[in-house]
């Protein structure tokens, strides 16, 4: 069933195979009306799913099953209106800078707002020409006058564990503001809602057949021999994943989800497992949500027909050859009935719009570099600080003699270096009298356009 395969970006390994599975319809649970996150007030219900089950709170039994943290883990949100001339002109003259074969130019390539710093992208996508980025939002922008909508936007699973969709939507409506004309609320193109738990089930203790669902793929995976999760529909309008998230962030190293779970009270031993549905903006339409405020809206009706009718995991009966009859598995049936209405765990206190890799990895990295160097050229361990400053003083020259082979001098090339950082980090403006220059311009040209205006 499970083979060795390297983890992909799901987080569950290589696809071993595909296997087509029989569709059936689980029975719809009662519908419930769900409030958005944050309180905020919202239309009235257009999809209505199950509440929670009674009968099975999801903490009863915490060996058996705990849950740890659930919302919602990635956000894709459109927003139709036009951006500005203003903007447009600004953005093509930054993409010029991210193209440009010279570092110090390169470095350049930053956009201000408000107290964000963009990276501008040498690339656009398909109908959007830019692309700007920092640690919470990946905008993808379209020029004035096309049908496209204005901004197509990502918003990182960090930054949602930091404050919530709907905060993070107000953010990103004051950042979309500044660059054009936002004529509608915000759409939902993609939204993924997870569940973050433990449990003493074997996970893979069922095979295929337990999956009743209307997907026609299922797979199982591994990594390095050990069974790493299922994942379900994978590139439909709705797909599921079930995989151990801890093998997850060992390979993509976003650890700073572990002090969350132990919050909630992990203790750092055992697996974690995560249970997530991506839901595209083609399922979400079917069901009467369109904007963000009504998605959010109806989490517990969402949660409820993923996790009922599109899909279950059953006890098979070989008595029985109807699939839609077989019992719910005891864990699926308290994943089912975690309460979307209630706090799915704690924010996380801090965040950085900024890219930059932590102290931790930068001191390792350094310390294992002079550890090398100390051990090649024989210093002892008693003479770190000999060692630690002949590194430097030998690093020094190495790049010294690489600016001069390049025809620079030697705090140029630090500089441009640095710039690069600042701009891949979004740590500092890399050209702040350029920036001032612009504002002044900015209100210089507004001013003129009011004295204008005033005099008829």
């Amino acid at each position: 069933m499970s083979q060795k395969h390297r983890t992909g970006r799901n987080g569950l390994g290589s696809q071993p195979s595909q296997q087509s599975t029989a569709t059936s319809l689980a029975p719809a649970r009662t519908a419930s009306e769900a409030r958005a996150d944050g309180g905020q007030e919202v239309a009235e219900p257009a999809f209505q799913g199950a509440p929670p089950s009674n009968t099975a709170p999801y903490n009863c039994n915490d060996d058996y099953f705990k849950a740890l943290r659930w919302g919602v883990d990635s956000l894709y949100l459109s927003y139709p209106g036009e951006l500005s001339r203003e903007s447009d002109s600004r953005l093509k003259a930054l993409k010029a800078l991210a193209q440009s074969t010279e570092p110090g130019e390169v470095a350049k390539a930053q956009l201000p707002l408000g107290k964000d710093i963009f990276e501008v992208k040498e690339k656009g996508a398909s109908l959007f020409p830019y692309i700007i980025e920092d640690g919470a939002f990946r905008i993808q922008l379209s020029r004035p006058g096309h049908k496209a909508p204005m901004a197509y936007v990502k918003v990182s699973a960090v930054y949602l564990a930091h404050v919530g969709p709907v905060e993070a939507e107000k953010h990103l409506y004051e950042i979309l503001s500044e660059l054009g004309e936002i004529k509608e609320s915000a759409n939902v193109s993609r939204i993924d809602l997870f569940v973050d738990f433990v449990s003493s089930v074997d996970m893979e203790s069922w095979d295929r057949q337990a999956w009743v669902t209307r997907a026609s793929s299922i797979n199982a995976y591994a990594v390095s021999g050990n069974f790493s999760g299922w994942s379900v529909g994978l590139g439909g309008t709705i797909s599921a994943r079930l995989y151990n998230k801890l093998l997850e962030i060992v390979v993509s190293g976003k650890d700073w989800i572990l002090p969350l779970w132990q919050k909630t009270g992990w203790t750092g031993q055992g697996a974690i497992w995560r249970l997530e549905f991506e839901l595209k903006r083609e399922v979400l339409t079917q069901k009467g949500l369109s904007k963000l405020s009504e998605v959010l809206n109806h989490l517990n009706g969402l949660w409820s027909y993923a996790t009922t009718e599109w899909l279950r995991l059953t006890l098979p009966q070989e008595a029985d050859q109807t699939r839609s009859r077989w019992p719910t598995h005891p864990l699926w049936a308290l994943l089912s009935s975690v309460d979307w209405e209630g706090k799915g765990g704690p924010l996380s206190k801090r965040f950085s719009p900024t890219r930059s890799p932590n102290d931790d990895k930068l001191f390792q990295v350094a310390y294992s570099a002079i550890l090398s160097y100390m051990a090649k050229h024989g210093f002892p361990a008693h003479e770190l600080y000999e060692g630690t400053e002949d590194f430097l003083a030998n690093a020094y020259l190495y790049h010294e003699q690489k600016a001069y082979e390049l025809g620079l001098p030697f705090e140029t090339l630090i500089t441009e270096k640095l710039a690069l950082k600042n701009r891949q980090y979004h740590t500092a403006i890399n050209d702040p009298e350029q920036e001032a220059k612009r504002k002044a311009k900015e209100v210089a040209d507004q001013a003129r356009a009011y004295r204008k205006e005033s005099d008829g």
